[in-house]
């Protein structure tokens, strides 16, 4: 017999637990490396307008917090205490018996209004703090605590930008209205950082609006009955918005661009003018006010000042919520309630502050013959529809 033919060779068989090449490693690593910064941005906004607005928004809100809770503390040093000056804020803070001083808190609100104890004047100065702290909240709540559905590529983040720019640069320019009388009483100086962050932030947000370029889309939804494209996002919504900010819209217009004019057609609206002092700082010509009050009227700019800022502060808030309400649409894909419910989470915490605060005063207004219950139950209706809405829809 002939020579057995030769048997090919096996291939070696690869043994268990055997580490793969690096190759094999490594390609699945790079290839995912793009994707992974695609993903996050195409869904976070950029870190340079995060960080511009939590050092904007936030040093802001510093000193609105203050004004809420510490009321006349000084915690910016002279510059601060020349603004606390300016607008008598420190006639609220009292730490000369200890632990037992109020110092400005919460627990500084009288239940009873005298002729002494202003309690109508510390009412503004921390409603206008609570507004503060709301629209600094507004602004950096969405950009720290967005939904997970929330596409910067989508332009889920273009409403609250572009309303937080003008917003920005119309409290500025309130400011700045005010620069000639603080420079006259030596308080100038931190009103005019405020002017510069407002409007930093400002720029900061128009150029991240302005490259931004075009949003993209996503896939088209099954609409709900009724709703279209174009539709608002919540009738529910809107309705209490327009009643409840539509009212307050009016009376911080007034109390704004026309701070003493009283309105015949609202009761005891004087007796509430009286009572936060505006009759005093901008009496109505031809008023008994004006003969009692019009020659030292002068010397309360401070009080005019902060009352106008409280007003200016509301304003800038309903805006936000005019703009979530009415301006915002639904969408082919349903975006528009990832636009609207970023702006209702903040209005709902926001309006649930000044709603605490309000309620707080109840017992002094009652004093001086105010109802001012009516005005509890409103904020209290639109704090819950926009929770109610932000939160669980």
């Amino acid at each position: 017999m002939g020579k057995a033919s030769k048997q090919p060779k096996q291939a070696k068989s690869v043994k268990a637990g055997k580490p793969k090449s690096d190759d094999q490693t490594i390609k699945p690593k790079l290839a995912n490396a793009p994707i992974s910064k695609e993903v996050i941005a195409e869904h976070l906004p950029p870190l340079g307008l995060v960080f511009t607005v939590i050092a904007c928004s936030g040093f802001l809100f510093v000193f609105s917090f203050r004004d809420v809770f510490a009321t006349g503390r000084i915690i910016g040093g002279p510059l601060d205490e020349a603004l606390l000056g300016f607008t008598k804020s420190m006639d609220f803070f009292d730490d000369s018996k200890g632990w037992k001083s109020t110092q400005g808190g919460l627990s500084s609100i009288k239940q009873v209004t005298t002729d002494t104890n202003n309690v109508g004047g510390l009412f503004v100065r921390k409603i206008a703090g609570a507004a503060g702290m709301t629209l600094q909240i507004q602004k950096m709540m969405p950009l720290l605590m967005h939904p997970a559905n929330a596409r910067w590529k989508m332009g889920h983040f273009n409403p609250l930008l572009w309303t937080s720019s003008v917003t920005n640069l119309l409290l500025a320019a309130f400011y700045a209205s005010y620069l000639e009388d603080l420079k006259s009483a030596d308080a100038a100086y931190l009103p005019t950082i405020f002017i510069g962050i407002l409007v930093i932030e400002a720029l900061v947000m128009l150029f991240y609006l302005m490259t931004f370029g075009k949003a993209k889309r996503g896939p088209a939804v099954a609409l709900k009955q009724g709703k279209l494209p174009n539709s608002i996002v919540s009738r529910i919504v809107a309705r209490t918005v327009f009643l409840v900010s539509g009212a307050m819209t009016l009376f911080s217009g007034r109390d704004l661009f026309y701070p003493g004019y009283i309105f015949d057609f609202v009761p005891r609206d004087d007796v509430f003018l009286e009572w936060v002092g505006a009759l005093i700082h901008s009496p109505p010509d031809g008023s008994p006010e004006s003969e009692e009050y019009g020659m030292a009227a002068a010397l309360h700019l401070g009080d005019k000042f902060v009352s106008q800022l409280m007003a200016a502060n509301l304003l800038l808030l309903c805006i936000y919520k005019f703009v979530s309400a009415f301006l915002i649409r639904y969408g082919s894909d349903g975006g528009g309630m990832v636009k609207a419910q970023m702006l209702w989470k903040s209005q709902a915490i926001g309006g649930a502050m000044i709603l605490i605060l309000v309620r707080l005063f109840t017992s002094a207004a009652m004093s001086a013959s105010i109802d001012i219950r009516w005005h509890v139950m409103a904020i209290a209706y639109e704090a819950f529809i926009l929770g109610l809405h932000g939160f669980c829809f």
